[in-house]
């Protein structure tokens, strides 16, 4: 198997939707009832490169096998040192290193940002063991979890909140973080 993540450009938002519209449709690694098109996921691409935060697809084997970004994690000030991390990977390029290839290098790419946390936010947690081992053996830990706080297929489903620090010690921040008015600070 060749594995290769690379940036993503606007070209792939069309894989990309088509990969999250499967997952809103048939899971719930994703709370949203309705699948975006390619336009809008092109549109939350371009939030995404305003505020200088990494989008980075998987290739395997030359094919498209699922991207990752980096997000802020809260809209207020004091937040702006913190991104939320989201993966999604084709169902035929599970279980083959992918998603931790592509989760590696997004923490990578939000370290060398100069950025402080990393959030996962793991839907369904009762069935998403392996995403929750994968964030545990980079070095995530549990936050939390909210119980029942989403309905969707006709049930209530918990989301984990995982955490990696990327300075456990403490220190103060090396630069200005995510200007969260609208673009990089």
């Amino acid at each position: 198997m060749i594995l290769c993540i690379r940036d993503a450009v606007a070209a792939d938002m069309a894989r990309v939707a088509a990969l999250y519209g499967r997952e809103v449709v048939h899971g719930t690694a994703t709370f949203e009832l309705r699948p975006p098109d390619a336009g809008e996921m092109a549109s939350r691409f371009a939030a995404v490169r305003r505020h200088d935060l990494p989008w980075l697809i998987a290739e395997v084997d030359g094919a498209f096998g699922g991207y990752a970004y980096a997000s802020p994690f809260r809209p207020r000030p004091a937040y702006r040192y913190g991104v939320e991390a989201s993966i999604y990977v084709e169902e035929e390029a599970r279980g083959r290193g992918v998603g931790r290839a592509l989760l590696e290098a997004l923490i990578a790419r939000v370290r060398a940002r100069g950025l402080r946390h990393v959030i996962g936010a793991i839907s369904d947690s009762g069935t998403s063991a392996a995403s929750i081992a994968l964030h545990r053996a980079l070095g995530f830990r549990e936050a939390g979890v909210y119980r029942q706080v989403g309905w969707k297929f006709d049930r209530w489903l918990d989301v984990t909140l995982m955490q990696l620090d990327l300075d456990p010690a403490g220190a103060p921040p090396r630069g200005p973080g995510l200007d969260l008015a609208g673009g990089p600070a």
